[in-house]
């Protein structure tokens, strides 16, 4: 009998500065341990967006300590389900992956104002996708 693992869910985005770390904070954020998250781009910046750090403070979650990270095949091994955002032929795939697109615009040289939308539309995808894992969302 193997023990049940907990689910592993990789966000890639090209540059990792706002789309994928935005869902990770909120997967992080809501899934309080019980996901295993991870997040990188496929040509990452060098800071994550300031307005994404900014947009993310307004809900109560700190990214500032977060950096973009590299894209690797150990990533994407190593995750159940791979979310892509814009990413297109950049992203690695394997069979037996579980493969989502969540198309959002890019908050990349956009102010908070900009931002807050997409903030928000993530937190909906990743609270469904809470749901699909069976895990609930922490308060």
């Amino acid at each position: 009998m193997s023990s049940p693992s907990i689910p592993s869910v990789l966000f890639v985005c090209v540059h990792n500065a706002g789309r994928s770390q935005m869902a990770a904070a909120f997967l992080t954020h809501l899934a309080a341990g019980r996901v295993e998250v991870r997040s990188a781009g496929s040509a990452p910046a060098a800071t994550v967006n300031p307005a994404v750090v900014e947009a993310l403070a307004e809900v109560g979650i700190d990214i500032s300590a977060e950096v973009p990270k590299v894209l690797t095949v150990e990533a994407v091994q190593a995750s159940d389900v791979v979310i892509t955002m814009g990413c297109g032929d950049a992203c690695p795939y394997f069979p037996g992956k579980r493969y989502l697109d969540w198309q959002l615009e890019d908050p990349a040289g956009q102010g908070v104002d900009a931002v807050r939308p997409i903030r928000d539309r993530i937190e909906q995808l990743v609270r469904g996708l809470l749901r699909e894992l069976g895990v609930e969302p922490a308060a």
